[in-house]
Formats: structure tokens, sequence, C-alpha cells
């Protein structure tokens, strides 16, 4: 998926309004309403990249789409497998493991050559190969 106007679709076809919203903290967020209506804000003035803003549409597509959400309340192991669910998403539809592999194969071998060629940030090519080669999410232990 090249452009964050497919993510857009997306979320019309599944009926989640993006909203523009001073978002300073975070620069996006979703959000579930008790009958499961799913939102979505985006500060597009904190994220000037068409990287970025495609990273956090897709990240909270995740949490929209695969029901991932928790409260502020939630221990941090709760929080984290919500917040793995929703990247596990948004790197599985920005960054498909078939294209990756045809990438790596047309010679795309380095993090900026890969984060380039799908328009993603470096640090969200970095997660994406640390699920797809070890299914781990940190990029710490292997970077």
């Amino acid at each position: 998926m090249k452009d964050s106007i497919s993510l857009f679709r997306i979320a019309e076809e599944k009926d989640i309004p993006v909203i523009p919203f001073q978002l300073p903290e975070t620069g996006s967020l979703c959000v579930q309403n008790e009958t499961g209506n799913c939102f979505i804000g985006i500060d597009e003035n904190l994220l000037e990249t068409e990287s970025d803003k495609k990273i956090h549409l897709g990240h909270e597509l995740g949490h929209c789409i695969t029901g991932s959400f928790y409260n502020r309340y939630a221990t941090c192991d709760i929080r984290q497998k919500h917040e793995n669910r929703a990247n596990r998403w948004a790197i599985e539809k920005l960054i498909p493991a078939n294209e990756l592999d045809n990438a790596v194969a047309d010679g795309y071998t380095s993090i900026f050559e890969l984060a380039e060629h799908f328009e993603v940030t470096e640090d969200f090519m970095r997660m994406a190969v640390c699920w797809y080669i070890y299914r781990s999410f940190d990029t710490d232990l292997y970077f």
C-alpha cells in the first residue's frame, strides 16, 4: 500500500471517521464509544510527512479493525498486547510480506532503502523487519 489515501478508503468503507484534531502529545489516537463505533483523530500539523501520516493512520486503523482497545487503567502487559495487535495490522497492510520479499530481491537491502521504497519511516521499517523475521516488535533487541 503506497499511500495514505488507501487507508482513508479503508476507514471510509468501515465507517470510521478520521477527524482532524490537535493531539500534540501523540499525533493520533482512536476511541471506541459504548456502541462500538470507532473514531480516529489525526493531528496533521504535528505529522509533517506523508510517511508519518500513513503510519499513524495505519496504526489507529489497526486498533479499530482488530478491536484492540484498552482503558487507561489497564496493566502494561494488556496495553502492550493491544498496541502489538494494532502494529501487526499496520505492518501487514503497509508492508505485506510478499512485497517485502520482492523488494529485497530487487536489491533494496538497507533499512533506509526499504523505508524509502515503502514510504514509511525507518523506525517503522525496523519494526516490520523484526516482526517478519523474529515475530517480535522489540527493535532494540535486534538493531
